[in-house]
């Protein structure tokens, strides 16, 4: 498991990460890479004990980075869809937990009217937030919603994803300054890069 969940028993999400998501055969994936494996994130983050139990994982490492750093985020969000049940998971709990951790969503493209707007949510310029992500491979996807909320004015503390493949995302966003945060890697599941 990544340092980051070092305190929290993974356990059981990664026996449903294993048993819901991960599939195997022959697919491309969204970096244009090759693999024998896919791993199928919205079978876990919509799942009635998978989102509970990302949600309460993400918070933790949130909660952890704030408290180590004194800066709490003013929100969690990231590239529409994938990010979307994730951010609304930790965003449910947090308000469960009584700590104001807002949500927001990046959309592909800035909506063709009303406001035309590309990151939405109960977000200002200016405020800290953490991208959220279900698998990193490149980080490209990810780098897309850094790009757009930078774009929108605010600042990125860093990048918070389920799964790391760990095919170079977490360089790509040390180029940009940006740590990558998981919460287990592609060797939680007995898979190498």
């Amino acid at each position: 498991m990544s340092s980051d969940s070092a305190n929290r028993d993974l356990a059981p999400l990664i026996a449903l990460m294993e048993t819901e998501a991960l599939q195997r055969g022959e697919f491309t994936l969204a970096s244009g890479k090759k693999a024998n494996y896919y791993l199928d994130c919205r079978r876990v983050t919509l799942h009635p004990k998978g989102a509970g139990l990302i949600g309460r994982a993400m918070l933790d490492v949130v909660l952890a980075n704030a408290k180590e750093s004194g800066v709490m985020p003013a929100a969690v969000g990231g590239m529409a869809i994938g990010a979307d049940p994730i951010t609304a998971s930790i965003v449910t709990l947090a308000g469960g937990d009584d700590v104001d951790l807002k949500g927001f969503m990046v959309r592909k493209e800035p909506k063709g009217h009303g406001m035309g707007q590309q990151v939405e949510g109960p977000v200002t310029p200016g405020q800290k937030v953490v991208i959220v992500e279900d698998v990193i491979t490149s980080g490209g996807s990810a780098l897309k919603a850094v790009e757009a909320v930078e774009a929108f004015g605010l600042e990125v503390q860093y990048v918070l994803a389920i799964i790391d493949r760990l095919a170079g995302g977490a360089e790509a966003f040390a180029q940009k300054g940006l740590e990558l945060k998981t919460l287990t890697t592609i060797r939680d599941f007995g898979l190498e890069p």
